[in-house]
């Protein structure tokens, strides 16, 4: 039987327990937990490193009242980090490559942010869907397009981030087939066909990286605007 190159997006069943209930668990089970030692291992020494940096990155584009949403937007940075690299390890499973998931993710938090916009500050959150200037004849038009920008953001956010692990999957998968084939037929072939591959799984790794960061980033700029 002839499998989909699209049934690498299923979720996986065991026993009739969906398995993407493990994969989104098992991001804490990797990561050691902080000690109150001054000096730490190796590993925790490079993992407080790496939150540090990535904390500090986050929070550049915020202003002092944002920084209480830190510890949030540090922990769903490594949580999608995490799952976006895991997936791309052999017989897992990419929980992020589902729509549900990614938009579960971005409607709530997307949802948060305006709301603070609206009880700290209504008349500038409301402000932005009328630019300043405006013909009168236009501010019907330009209302009706900022609110829907404004609605379609969490959308861009989950479609964006699925998206393009997809994309990357299924380019991967559709490589290492056609060098599995070619292994018979034309071994040079499929030797370049083999390093084209290498490369491109560096290139999504590096993908599953930015994707996550770009992810947070954005959630970061929204809430900017309503603080």
């Amino acid at each position: 039987m002839t499998l989909s190159f699209f049934d690498q997006f299923m979720s996986p069943v065991f026993l009739g327990i969906p398995l993407i209930v493990l994969a989104m668990s098992l991001p804490w089970i990797l990561y050691p937990q902080p000690t109150s030692r001054w000096l730490n291992n190796r590993p925790l020494t490079l993992q407080n490193w790496f939150i540090n940096r990535s904390t500090l990155q986050i929070l550049l584009p915020l202003s002092p009242s944002g920084h209480h949403w830190a510890l949030l937007l540090t922990t769903l940075m490594i949580f999608l980090l995490t799952l976006n690299i895991l997936g791309l390890l052999p017989y897992t499973f990419t929980p992020t490559t589902q729509l549900s998931m990614t938009l579960g993710l971005a409607v709530p938090l997307w949802l948060a942010t305006v709301i603070i916009g609206l009880r700290n500050q209504p008349t500038h959150a409301l402000g932005h869907l009328l630019p300043e200037g405006t013909p009168t004849l236009l501010i019907p038009v330009l209302i009706i397009i900022e609110t829907i920008s404004l609605f379609i953001r969490p959308l861009a956010l989950g479609v964006r981030l699925t998206a393009n692990l997809t994309a990357g999957h299924l380019l991967i998968q559709l490589i290492a087939t056609a060098a599995f084939v070619l292994t018979s037929l034309s071994p040079t072939l499929a030797l370049l066909t083999s390093t084209l591959l290498f490369l491109l799984t560096l290139l999504e790794i590096a993908v599953a990286m930015i994707q996550a960061y770009v992810f947070v980033l954005l959630l970061s700029l929204y809430l900017q605007e309503n603080i």
